[in-house]
């Protein structure tokens, strides 16, 4: 046997499972896999929309005929809290931007600005979700008063769960930040968390302007 049928068989007597994924030279997979699943996560958002938005058009006391009609939505002598939604919209909004500077500090080397973004970013999201859970115990319905509360618990229900998910990967995220498990070269761990909590915030601007001033 030659030196080179040698070399090929040992090396193929190493090799074990699956070939390895092609990779793309401009993105790592783990941050295409969450663009992908945000897509998605876009999409399931999407069909809450529509449920929202015909439940507005049949519904006889919101029908689209006029700009006063239009504007008594939710049906009377229901309200949606608007100025306590427009604060929670600013808690989330400010969040973004604790977020970026924790990613920023650590590409940079600065550990301690990425554990205090981290935790003012924690600290906002329990804020927004405590905020909503006194909205849901004041706004004065619920799920059995009609389709317009259905599909208003539906829409800022399912924001809120995606808030919880984002919660639980970033409070895992700053364990590690604490343990000294980031470095300038090695930040994906909070990266694509702070790329998911952005959606969230985007999602919500959307919601809020979507539900409450529309």
């Amino acid at each position: 046997m030659t030196a080179h049928a040698e070399a090929a068989a040992h090396g193929h007597a190493e090799h074990h499972g699956p070939p390895p994924a092609n990779r793309s030279s401009r993105m790592e997979p783990s941050t295409l896999g969450m663009l992908l699943f945000i897509a998605s996560e876009a999409m399931l958002f999407g069909s809450f929309f529509a449920a929202y938005f015909f439940v507005r058009v049949v519904n006889p006391d919101a029908t689209i005929v006029t700009p006063e009609r239009w504007a008594t939505w939710p049906p009377e002598p229901y309200e949606f809290p608007v100025f306590v939604a427009g604060v929670n919209t600013a808690i989330l909004v400010t969040s973004s931007f604790t977020i970026h500077w924790a990613v920023q500090s650590i590409r940079r080397g600065n550990r301690r600005g990425l554990q205090a973004g981290l935790v003012a970013t924690i600290a906002l999201g329990l804020a927004f979700l405590l905020t909503q859970a006194i909205e849901y115990a004041h706004v004065g319905f619920n799920t059995t008063d009609g389709a317009f509360a259905s599909v208003f618990f539906g829409l800022t229900g399912l924001h809120g769960a995606h808030v919880a998910v984002g919660l639980s990967l970033l409070i895992f995220a700053a364990v590690r930040a604490f343990r000294g498990h980031y470095s300038p070269e090695h930040y994906h761990g909070v990266e694509i968390p702070g790329i998911y909590w952005h959606f969230v915030d985007v999602m919500w601007i959307v919601v809020y302007a979507t539900v409450y001033l529309l």
